[in-house]
């Protein structure tokens, strides 16, 4: 696209994240993420906790901590280390069995991103409970894998590093660094992408157009987990403000912070969507309107102008209003 049709996209971008009320879809996918994390774990730890110990988690927590916020980082850490402890002697039928209800708890984070991604792309539910479900599974069972390809990529990478270190010196440490942060990237962009593809009830995109967004979701994740682990270390002291619920407080904080930075990447996928008119969808190009997904099968009539989304805002604040006063 030429950098007026970017440059639309930017600042439609822009006005979309009030339209949607970004802040509050954010706020509920932290708080759906905050309940499915320990069963997210605890699929992720008897999976990989087969061949793990404390000592593993240990070493594993001490590289997360170097992005994470430190509370957070000790929140995940207690509950890492517990579910090993409790399933080192788990196996067989037990461990699938367990498996399947930790998956079916981790289902909430799914169920909450599904909701925002529907809204953010003009979509209505229409999917019965049974594929609503097998659905979120399936997502939630690929998130559980990629992580566990990056814990498994950052081991072999990290041993990688200390054996070659002793014959190619710091050049060695420094490529394999650059190796892991690139592994990471592609990584997160690729597990953004598979959500942003398969979570909507609508006709999947095209891999290349959920490119931008899954890249920036990734990009901004970093930056806020970085940016966000030095405020709290040297900007604000919430142990003052909030005492023992501290480590819970920043903790949730940062999945607020970090769930915005993801809708934020699939915002900007929508809104590039929107401003094209060649069929997006997988499969032969279809003509607009026969595409199976809203935002695909808009006409360049159809996109509304910043002028007429501002519009909307306003009448459907008056609208609230009104039915407010009349209540």
């Amino acid at each position: 696209m030429p950098w007026p049709a970017w440059r639309r996209v930017l600042k439609r971008v822009w006005v979309m994240t009030g339209f949607h009320e970004l802040g509050l879809l954010s706020a509920g996918l932290a708080f759906y993420t905050f309940l499915a994390l320990t069963p997210l774990i605890a699929a992720t730890v008897m999976i990989y906790g087969l061949v793990g110990d404390e000592q593993t988690v240990g070493r594993q927590m001490e590289k997360l901590a170097q992005v994470l916020p430190p509370d957070a980082a000790h929140v995940l850490e207690a509950q890492l280390i517990q579910i090993v402890s409790t399933s080192s002697g788990v196996t067989g039928l037990a461990l699938a069995i367990a498996l399947f209800f930790a998956i079916f708890g981790g289902m909430r984070a799914a169920s909450g991103m599904i909701s925002a991604l529907n809204i953010i792309n003009d979509e209505h539910e229409t999917r019965g409970t049974i594929a609503l479900s097998l659905r979120q599974a399936a997502l939630t069972l690929a998130a559980v894998l990629i992580a566990l390809t990056g814990v498994v990529s950052g081991g072999v990478f990290a041993w990688l590093q200390t054996r070659t270190s002793l014959y190619l010196g710091s050049s060695a440490q420094m490529l394999f660094k650059a190796l892991t942060w690139s592994v990471a990237i592609c990584l997160g962009s690729a597990g953004f992408a598979l959500i942003m593809r398969y979570g909507p009830d609508r006709r999947p995109a095209k891999w290349r157009w959920l490119t931008p967004g899954s890249l920036v979701a990734t990009l901004l994740w970093i930056a806020i987990s970085f940016g966000f682990s030095l405020y709290v270390a040297y900007i604000s002291d919430y142990n003052a403000t909030y005492g023992s619920l501290s480590a819970v407080v920043v903790f949730l904080m940062w999945l607020y912070l970090s769930a915005y930075g993801v809708l934020l990447g699939a915002l900007v996928n929508a809104e590039i969507e929107r401003q094209v008119q060649c069929d997006t969808t997988v499969g032969p190009p279809r003509p607009p309107g026969e595409r199976g997904a809203v935002l695909a099968d808009m006409i360049e009539d159809a996109i509304p102008s910043l002028e007429q989304l501002e519009d909307r805002k306003h009448r459907r604040a008056a609208l609230a209003r009104r039915q407010a006063d009349g209540s």
